[in-house]
């Protein structure tokens, strides 16, 4: 039987115990008022380990690492300043295969801090997310709801009535965020790039960040636009408000937005409460080869911290810091790959460190390799387009090297000289 408990009395030692590994929502998910309490009463539960998704926040800092451990597959957001301090333990995973890491036999996790909000009928909507804390939820020995009624009803995210609620407090509090990134001369040449490879009709997929941002904003003047994506930021809903976005032309959810995950702001998520042309799945579905492989012109735009001139790209670190994540990229690509007329695109700027650094490399840092050169479609930065499908690797290099910083070019032939020779 489920206990309601005052959000004053909670005492988070009832279901947490010493050992445990705790899920905690990620972004816009994440259950604040729990997440507070449970470092707030960190020292009365003995060594806890968390797992985290992008986390928006802030709550978890290096300082609390005297009695949290911390592992998750992503270093995004407040993430950050954990991963700097060498307390994020990273599990590199394809975001598609987490629910079936939450249903192995052992289970994975004991607890599972949720946020939802409670509809009129009495069914609860996790409102941000559909995706792994729902298969840890169903496997674990104690799930705490923080029920939120800021939290929109967004279709989709209903709560699987075979999950067992231990406990639930009610809260109205405005959930995490994640503005908008300010956009620059670089993501708009990029995203004019990107906007070309686009043709009206087309199912697009993609991340966050500046670069999302800018490309959605260039797509206002395409036509039956589609959505099919692991997560759904504020730009969804502008281009949504342009008319550009219609879903007509999918073969399957017609007419429907999917997405995994809501991050973004209040405007977003008052055009996802109770919106049914826009729908939340699980991971299994967003990310699924045998779904992205049935959206004829899907087009899968994702990013990369550099690619090399093979075409291989890195997306998780940098000089032993970890900065990001396997994530969807590579399911994204391949499902991109698969689909008839799809496009599988990785956009970045150049240059990084204010211009002094190249993003277009001949070696990639830390020999990590997100993404395979034999997956590789199209990579785009400010000064071009790259196409690389079916290409030798002379002439990868030479088409890479043509998209670099000019100030880096000369450096980047000499680096391939062995290379360029073999194509000549």
């Amino acid at each position: 039987m489920t206990e309601e408990i005052a959000a004053d009395a909670l005492d988070l030692a009832r279901y947490i115990r010493p050992g445990d590994t705790v899920v905690i929502g990620q972004g816009c998910a994440e259950a604040l008022t729990l997440s507070e309490a449970l470092v707030r009463q960190r020292a009365g539960l003995g060594r806890v380990r968390l797992f985290l998704g992008p986390a928006f926040a802030g709550n978890f800092r290096p300082e609390h690492a005297d009695h949290l451990a911390f592992a998750g597959f992503a270093a995004s957001g407040s993430n950050q300043a954990l991963a700097r301090a060498g307390l994020l333990d990273i599990v590199p995973c394809h975001y598609s295969e987490l629910p079936a890491l939450f249903r192995a036999p052992r289970p994975p996790a004991e607890v599972v801090l949720l946020q939802a909000v409670e509809a009129e009928d009495g069914r609860l909507f996790l409102g941000m997310a559909n995706d792994y804390q729902i298969d840890a939820a169903r496997r674990a020995r104690s799930v705490v709801v923080e029920v939120n009624s800021l939290v929109p009803e967004t279709p989709g995210s209903e709560l699987p009535a075979d999950i067992r609620i231990d406990a639930l407090l009610r809260t109205a509090r405005p959930p995490a965020t994640l503005p908008p990134a300010a956009l620059g001369a670089t993501e708009a040449a990029i995203a004019r790039h990107v906007a070309a490879l686009v043709p009206d009709g087309a199912t697009i997929e993609l991340g966050i960040g500046a670069l999302p941002d800018a490309i959605l904003a260039t797509l206002t003047g395409h036509r039956d636009l589609g959505v099919h994506s692991g997560m759904l930021g504020d730009g969804v809903v502008a281009l949504a408000e342009a008319g550009a976005l219609t879903n007509a032309r999918k073969p399957i959810d017609r007419g429907v937005s999917i997405g995994g995950l809501l991050f973004g702001t209040r405007r977003l998520f008052d055009f996802a409460h109770r919106n049914r042309a826009l729908r939340l799945m699980p991971p299994d579905y967003t990310h699924g080869h045998k779904v992205l492989r049935q959206l004829p012109d899907f087009i899968a735009i994702n990013s990369a911290i550099e690619a090399d001139l093979t075409g291989q790209a890195n997306g998780e670190s940098l000089g032993g810091a970890y900065l990001g994540a396997v994530g969807g990229q590579v399911d994204f690509l391949r499902g991109a790959n698969a689909a008839p007329r799809g496009r599988s695109i990785i956009a970045l700027p150049a240059t990084a460190k204010g211009g002094s650094a190249s993003r277009i490399v001949a070696s990639l840092a830390d020999a990590v390799v997100t993404s395979l050169r034999a997956d590789m479609d199209a990579i785009v930065t400010e000064h071009g387009v790259a196409e690389l499908r079916g290409l030798s690797l002379s002439q990868r290099a030479r088409r890479m090297i043509a998209i670099a910083a000019p100030q880096f070019r000369e450096g980047l032939e000499r680096a391939a000289h062995r290379l360029l020779k073999a194509g000549e």
